[in-house]
């Protein structure tokens, strides 16, 4: 029989509010005061992120900046310095990269570790690395620590702000039972409505289904399910996995009819494109750019053209040519980038240019 070898350790950090704590940190008349950072006030845009005084107001990222200041009329809303927190991460990078050389980022606040081969309690060192990166940057971080991503993540969202939970492989079983299903990465306001309406609330609940039951009611996504309600999670940590795009969509509650309601939908998916480029996928050139549609029965359509000038004139004048091809009512648009393949040359160069001195 194979050794199975120790049960997987794995870390899930991820900094507080890091785009606001950073603006904080570095003008502290900001202290105890409600703070977004991204779009203007006096123009279109949207979030990026928000300090907690300001959640307590209802705000959260992604939001449209205009709703923001409906909800919080004292927040300060602040522009991006990505070149600030571009410098910061990289130094949380490089904090992270001394305890395993298995470091998978998601953005520049947030990355798994794996470090199951590593000595040392894997809670012992998530800790060691929260104290390094205070002492390194005044900013405070979380992180959860379980046998997979799965519930490393969901555990560090349990500890914000600056704290910390491990879960144990032997814990898992008890950890998920009364979990909200919506905690399960993949589960979205419509799943969570479905699930109700079958009567489930709680992975507990959920798990009262069979393989094959999910796989009806749900389709492939069924099979994930039934894993995942139980804690099972086999995705390895994939360090400095590049992606081939970005993109983001919204599907409207009523389907839109003129080119003018898609073109205004389409800057607020804009700004939050270009909020998510800018954060997560720092150096890499676009060689494309989309606009699909969804149309009301379900047909859908693609226009993208190549060049690396993502501009909301330039996704203007895609959505203009794929609503020309049918006329047909809209019930969903996304925007997207495509990005240059990434040689490991240039992954490792990459890495060493993060890198503080």
């Amino acid at each position: 029989m194979t050794n199975p070898g120790p049960p997987r350790a794995i870390i899930h950090l991820d900094m507080d509010c890091f785009y606001a704590a950073i603006e904080v940190r570095d003008c502290p008349a900001l202290r105890g005061k409600p703070v977004g950072v991204g779009g203007a006030r006096d123009r279109r845009g949207v979030l990026t992120t928000c300090n907690y005084e300001a959640r307590a107001f209802g705000v959260h990222s992604a939001m449209p900046t205009f709703m923001a200041l409906q909800r919080c009329p004292s927040l300060i809303v602040l522009p991006t310095r990505f070149d600030v927190y571009r410098r910061e991460a990289a130094v949380v990078r490089e904090i992270l990269h001394r305890f395993s050389p298995l470091v998978e980022p998601l953005s520049l606040d947030e990355a798994y570790l794996d470090v199951t081969t590593q000595p040392g309690a894997p809670g012992s060192l998530a800790q060691m690395i929260r104290d390094l990166i205070f002492h390194n940057t005044k900013l405070t971080s979380s992180a959860g620590i379980g046998p997979n991503k799965l519930i490393a993540k969901i555990a560090s969202a349990m500890r914000k702000p600056n704290g910390q939970l491990e879960v144990t492989a032997a814990e898992v079983a008890g950890f998920m039972e009364n979990l909200p299903v919506r905690e399960i990465w993949g589960i979205g306001e419509k799943t969570e409505r479905r699930l109700q309406e079958l009567g489930v609330r709680t992975c507990g609940e959920l798990q009262r289904f069979s393989r094959p039951g999910l796989v009806d009611l749900f389709g492939k996504f069924g099979s994930e399910l039934f894993d995942l309600c139980r804690g099972i999670d086999d995705r390895p940590v994939e360090p400095d996995r590049p992606r081939k795009s970005l993109s983001t969509e919204e599907t409207f509650p009523s389907d839109l009819e003129t080119l003018e309601q898609c073109e205004e939908r389409l800057g607020e998916l804009f700004q939050e494109l270009m909020a998510d480029l800018a954060q997560k996928e720092t150096n890499r050139q676009v060689t494309k750019i989309f606009v699909k549609l969804k149309f009301a029965d379900f047909t859908r359509t693609t226009a993208e053209r190549a060049g690396p000038d993502p501009t909301i004139s330039a996704f203007q004048t895609l959505l203009s040519e794929a609503f020309a091809r049918t006329g047909k009512k809209v019930r969903l648009i996304g925007v997207g980038v495509r990005f240059a393949e990434t040689t490991p040359e240039e992954m490792q160069m990459a890495l060493f240019r993060e890198a503080p001195n």
